[in-house]
């Protein structure tokens, strides 16, 4: 059989399939709601992984290629933590400024920047809220990848003299302010007078590293540190560093560096585990790659389901049409039609069913991607072509898988039996 022979009787299987979803439209909306769930489901879960994806490495490049975390714990501990003694990290003490100060005077070190992520009430006039606020140190934006504009950072002078003063994002100052301009503006945090310095713009991850300031789309503001603690009773316990080493110098050179001298100043010994944790950027990418690989795991199971009712839906059509054009088939037979062609037809139909379906799913999840760029624009969520391509043999593969036993129903009648059937 030559290719155009095939093409023709390919085009005649989708006409027919057509008629076959006009002829049972019930069956019909199942099969394509189950194909089009489970496209929807990949489609609509790899753009919006994808945007994240983008943003994460975004984050941690803002930060530097080898830069590193120093937390009062591990992170990624999935045990119960109920009881301390389970959980020895519990009692590790909190890092100290102090402690900043004599990491970023090590000669291998470039920058130290602390950090304390908490919560506050804000207030303008009749204009109140409560959300996240961070307290750094004056260097934060040497590891942040966002701007601030129209004003300035707090300088190194503020921090030390526990300034009152405060950066807003995007968000908060059009809770507090609407459209006008936010700087010099004097504001009630927990109830204390402040004044707006400057506006950020987030560009970076919304995953909750420390260098994501401007908590993406969430109202959120930024602290000198020293005026939380002077001014806003800002616990220390939560303080973590996100430490930069100096050019040429190794993660690795700078990694020991940093644990040498901590545990030289907390008084470890050789054989005592150490009471703080370093955390590299392989490290969270790691445990990023893990909650995602997990979530993304989920996402497969569930449009797996949803394809397999619309598989049911393919079963039960394609059962139906062969039944009702068994007396066709008869007479294709005694005219020379082989089983080959008999099996080509049936599960063309097949597929053609799958593919309305995949086409419905893929269109509602490249317009999901597409609100959540425009709604959350710290979520670049974007379509890759290889979930596309998935989606469609997905769906293909589905039709073929579910659409062969009627195929094979219908090539097998005998054409005598066929022409007799009523």
């Amino acid at each position: 059989m030559n290719l155009f022979t095939r093409f023709i009787q390919a085009f005649e299987g989708v006409a027919i399939a057509f008629d076959a979803i006009r002829a049972n439209k019930g069956r019909a909306t199942l099969t394509i709601l189950g194909v089009g769930i489970g496209v929807f489901v990949v489609v609509a879960l790899s753009s919006v992984v994808h945007g994240i994806n983008e943003s994460f490495q975004r984050d941690l490049e803002a930060a530097g290629p080898t830069s590193f975390y120093v937390w009062r714990r591990p992170i990624g501990m999935f045990q119960n933590c109920s009881d301390a003694d389970a959980c020895p990290e519990r009692r590790n003490p909190a890092i100290t400024l102090a402690e900043a100060d004599g990491i970023g005077e090590l000669p291998n070190i470039l920058a130290v920047t602390s950090h304390v992520g908490s919560g506050a009430a804000f207030k303008y006039k009749d204009h109140s809220l409560s959300t996240g606020i961070e307290f750094y140190s004056a260097n934060w934006t040497d590891v942040d990848g966002g701007d601030i504009y129209p004003g300035r950072s707090f300088t190194h002078s503020e921090n030390a003299a526990g300034a009152r003063v405060v950066i807003v994002n995007d968000k908060l100052s059009e809770k507090l302010f609407g459209d006008s301009d936010p700087i010099d503006k004097d504001i009630l945090v927990n109830g204390v007078q402040v004044r707006v310095i400057g506006l950020y713009h987030y560009t970076a991850s919304p995953m909750g590293t420390p260098t994501s300031a401007g908590g993406g789309d969430s109202p959120k503001a930024i602290m000198p540190i020293e005026t939380g603690r002077r001014h806003l009773k800002l616990g220390m316990r939560g303080n973590n560093l996100i430490v930069k080493p100096r050019q040429g110098v190794t993660l690795t050179d700078a990694v020991e560096d940093v644990t040498a001298y901590l545990r030289g100043r907390r008084g470890l010994k050789p054989r005592q585990v150490s009471n703080f944790a370093i955390v590299t950027q392989d490290a969270l990418l790691g445990i990023y790659n893990k909650l995602f690989g997990t979530f993304f795991v989920v996402g497969i199971a569930l449009s797996s389901v949803a394809l397999m009712v619309g598989g049911i839906g393919v079963i039960a059509i394609m059962m139906i049409s062969v039944t009702e054009r068994t007396r066709e088939i008869g007479v294709r037979k005694a005219l020379g039609a082989t089983k080959g062609v008999i099996l080509w037809q049936f599960l063309v139909e097949a597929v053609t069913l799958t593919a309305v379906g995949a086409s419905v799913g893929l269109a509602l999840g490249i317009f999901t991607g597409v609100v959540i760029r425009t709604k959350w624009p710290a979520i670049p969520a974007s379509t890759p072509l290889s979930s596309i391509v998935t989606a469609l043999l997905a769906s293909a593969l589905t039709g073929v898988l579910f659409g062969i036993l009627p195929a094979i129903r219908a090539a097998r009648l005998n054409p005598i039996d066929a022409l007799r059937y009523e």
